[in-house]
């Protein structure tokens, strides 16, 4: 993840008024947690409701899978801007402004015309990239002694938060009576969230003039090696990437493939909850296993094998290896995104590379995540079936497992081929 804080000196005042917070370890600790669920709450929840949705809005399969497209679009963009907005307004300022453009941005997508419903998947996407960007840092900043523990906890946070809610939506929608129910139940949550950062906010800016800036940048822009040419950067990016886009594309679609072949909706979504909630198993032991190896290649074979194995037997018998399906694309999915974030330190030479090689990777492999659902979407929709579009993501594997072989060279940027 990009670390908004790895270039920012703060300002006395602020500096003294972060001092103030952390006497009070408890109330960071419970922001963090409940920013941390919702960090993919919203989006996991939409999945086993696209179906619904469409019908509702008369969208054929293309245009649903802007549901999940938008929201990546702007995870990406709202990468670029985060750190200048934590600059000059103060990380803890801007990270309640996202919580609360968030729930905004959920009670959005069930207004009655269309483009509400886009225009809110638009809002939810550019209010977690900010969280995105946000948290890492701030962990790092306030608990540097405790930073792998809070970050295993953030983390466990954030995929617990997206497995209940992928678990609950159709549950919800008929305890409630619609999907919009469903949908709109999250926005309680991030307002919850918010109003526990809005004391925060006021501390941390406590003492500031009006209209001055929250901190300054601790590094010249044009510092450390330039990432546009290197290749090694541009591997780690395409890692990224590549894994995002298939990790997006089951989050958008793997509810309706199992429904599609004759699954009930409530199951579809309690296996596709499974599918999440197996990621930290993969999250959890590849970084680790990464990290005591010098060279990656293996597990970015490995994740990918995982993988591709998933996405097979999804072709193969959708419905009777449901489960374990599944298992095998969570572990796959929670290692190669553990890896991804892995190689963006263990590949730069310094702190500060690797916070720019993260906000490239980041930023790039959202929007290159984006063409996912929308391409195997449309693809869907011209062929009638299931069997190209997932030929199609087998294809994106085999490309990730060869992104893998070179990012995972023992090689720092910067340094020669």
């Amino acid at each position: 993840m990009i670390d908004a804080e790895e270039d920012l000196v703060p300002t006395p005042q602020v500096a003294g008024a972060r001092h103030r917070l952390r006497t009070h370890p408890a109330l960071l600790l419970t922001g963090i947690v409940l920013a941390a669920v919702n960090m993919r709450a919203a989006l996991a929840g939409v999945s086993p409701l696209v179906g619904e949705i469409a019908h509702h809005f008369h969208l054929a399969a293309t245009a649903s899978s802007l549901v999940t497209t938008i929201p990546l679009i702007f995870m990406g963009l709202g990468s670029i801007i985060a750190p200048k907005l934590a600059r000059r307004w103060g990380t803890e300022a801007v990270l309640c402004s996202a919580l609360l453009a968030l729930c905004g941005g959920i009670v959005l997508r069930i207004a009655p015309p269309v483009a509400a419903l886009f225009a809110g998947c638009a809002v939810v996407g550019a209010s977690i990239a900010l969280l995105n960007v946000l948290m890492p840092g701030l962990i790092k900043r306030d608990f540097p002694d405790r930073a792998a523990g809070m970050t295993a906890l953030y983390s466990t946070a954030m995929i617990m938060g997206a497995t209940l809610s992928a678990a609950s939506a159709v549950p919800l929608e008929n305890a409630l009576g619609d999907w919009q129910g469903s949908l709109v139940s999250w926005a309680l949550l991030a307002a919850v969230a918010a109003l526990v950062w809005i004391p925060q906010a006021v501390i941390a800016r406590r003492g500031t003039h009006h209209g001055a800036a929250a901190a300054t940048p601790a590094h010249g822009t044009a510092s450390g090696p330039k990432l546009s040419r290197s290749p090694l950067a541009w591997q780690v990016t395409l890692f990224m990437g590549s894994q995002s886009l298939i990790a997006y594309v089951i989050i958008a679609w793997m509810p309706t493939i199992f429904t599609d072949h004759g699954m009930g909706k409530s199951e579809a979504g309690l296996v596709f909850a499974f599918s999440t909630l197996v990621q930290m198993a993969g999250s959890f032991v590849v970084p680790m296993l990464a990290g005591r190896m010098r060279r990656q290649r293996l597990l970015g074979v490995a994740v990918s094998a995982l993988m591709a194995c998933g996405v097979t037997g999804l072709l193969a018998a959708p419905v009777a290896g449901a489960w374990l399906w599944a298992a095998v694309l969570g572990i796959g999915q929670g290692g190669a995104l553990g890896l991804a974030l892995t190689m963006m330190v263990l590949r730069s030479g310094d702190a500060h590379t690797a916070a720019r090689l993260s906000g490239m990777s980041q930023t790039g492999g959202y929007l290159l995540a984006a063409a996912g659902p929308l391409a195997l979407g449309a693809v869907h929709q011209a062929t009638s079936g299931w069997t190209v579009p997932l030929l199609l993501l087998l294809a994106v594997c085999v490309g990730l497992s060869l992104l893998g072989l070179g990012a995972g060279r023992d090689r720092r940027i910067g340094e020669d081929a």
